[in-house]
């Protein structure tokens, strides 16, 4: 983990000199996330302790995580009533409670002697007057931003139930040049669109980049010989493998959810276009549709039992679904207008798709048998959904009419919650990483 580790704080010493902490239980704060329509909980972020501006820079990440989930309404600083000189101390709870701070988040960064960083947080539920965590973070300097991520994941775990998404990557196609000379560079960038990295120089078009769900590794597919070719490659060590050449290929692979097999569409002799999967140990490949029509865009459930994909064979393009040997394939969407790039949840629950209707791009949402169908977003053209690990966000690319170029959008599942990504060029085909370990 580059010279990254984690640690909980000892019981005993968040225990010490806390006697006041011994008020009524009450119920502790929390947020209801299968709620339909969320009221932001108010918390209160003050700076952490240091003596160089870190400190500061950790929380306003940590802030602007929260935030950006639409769950957390972080309170204006200006509020604060109490200065937090001493976050080994129990706050006063009055000061907090008066300016309606639900939660409050206090913490230290310090250098230790071999100049790794040492970021401590707790967390507080003020009216009920209970520390809800306290843990501890040993770190490179370099890798302050993901100390921030993991404080503002453990901050969401505690008060939702469910895991976070912020120490986490994203993957995508950078775009820059003009739009009939557009150079395509594969990149990365952590999923607030900070730390932009470039994996490829661009003397080549890269596309469609896709995750493993279990390794920092990628595949993505390149035109560097003229025709498609589908690459692996290690992030970390900027290793790359060819899988193959694949000339009716349009979209890279996805993996199976254990990054053994990817699965595709190719493009064959007999002019069909048909779902195949790649084991990724031998090479040998499986053939799952047998169909006179376009069958595309195949994507695993996470259990790997299941497959969904889009087929014309009713006479437009819909959502299906089959089994992972290409068994029992059935339709599940029925809606007008024309579906594709379907993508399984991580939760196994819903699956996200692109739709186009009344010359109008749809992202959207629906349960694995088709029923429950939601659009969360609509736009002149907007496409490629890719799920948070935690099933909660998605992310996707949009190009606003004479915008001159595709940009990068969240959005929760409630539809209301949507957020740009800043990248410095033009940007598409998402493509979010699991957890980072």
């Amino acid at each position: 983990m580059n010279g990254f580790f984690r640690t909980l704080m000892i019981v005993g010493a968040l225990a010490s000199g806390m006697a006041a902490l011994t008020l009524p239980a009450r119920a502790l704060v929390e947020i209801d996330v299968n709620k339909g329509n969320i009221e932001p909980l108010p918390i209160a972020l003050p700076d952490f302790v240091s003596t160089d501006g870190v400190g500061a820079e950790i929380t306003a990440i940590v802030a602007a995580d929260l935030k950006r989930s639409g769950l957390f309404a972080p309170i204006d600083k200006g509020a604060f009533i109490e200065k937090i000189s001493n976050p080994d101390q129990a706050p006063r709870f009055e000061d907090w409670k008066v300016i309606n701070a639900q939660a409050l988040v206090t913490g230290r960064v310090s250098q230790e002697a071999d100049g790794r960083l040492r970021a401590e947080f707790r967390l507080w539920d003020t009216f009920a007057g209970q520390q809800l965590i306290g843990e501890q973070f040993f770190a490179n300097k370099a890798n302050a931003r993901r100390i921030a991520h993991i404080i503002a994941d453990s901050i969401y775990e505690r008060l939702t139930g469910e895991k976070g998404y912020f120490d986490t990557r994203v993957v995508f196609i950078d775009e820059s040049g003009p739009k009939n000379q557009r150079k395509k560079r594969l990149a990365i960038m952590d999923q607030d669109g900070a730390n932009v990295r470039y994996l490829s120089d661009g003397r080549s078009i890269a596309l469609t980049p896709r995750f493993s769900p279990n390794r920092q590794e990628i595949t993505y597919m390149s035109y560097e010989s003229g025709q498609p070719q589908v690459y692996l490659l290690q992030i970390e060590t900027g290793q790359r493998e060819l899988v193959g050449n694949f000339p009716g290929m349009t979209f890279a692979p996805r993996f199976s959810p254990d990054g053994q097999k990817v699965i595709m569409s190719l493009l064959r002799e007999d002019g069909n276009s048909n779902i195949f999967a790649m084991d990724l140990r031998s090479r040998t490949t499986t053939r799952l549709t047998d169909s006179s029509a376009i069958d595309t865009s195949p994507s695993y459930s996470p259990d790997g039992s299941k497959v969904v994909f889009t087929s014309d064979r009713g006479g437009r393009a819909q959502i299906y679904v089959m089994g992972a040997d290409g068994s029992g394939q059935s339709r599940i969407s029925f809606g007008d207008g024309v579906y594709s790039t379907p993508v399984w949840s991580p939760r196994g629950d819903l699956i996200a798709f692109t739709k186009q209707s009344g010359g109008q791009f749809q992202i959207g949402v629906m349960r694995t048998d088709g029923s429950g169908e939601r659009i969360l977003s609509t736009g002149f053209q907007q496409e490629g959904p890719t799920w948070a690990p935690n099933g909660r966000v998605l992310m996707f690319f949009r190009e606003a009419a004479g915008s001159g170029g595709p940009r990068l959008h969240t959005i929760d599942l409630t539809g209301r919650n949507e957020q740009a990504i800043p990248t410095a060029n033009f940007a598409s085909d998402p493509a979010w990483s699991p957890l980072l370990e």
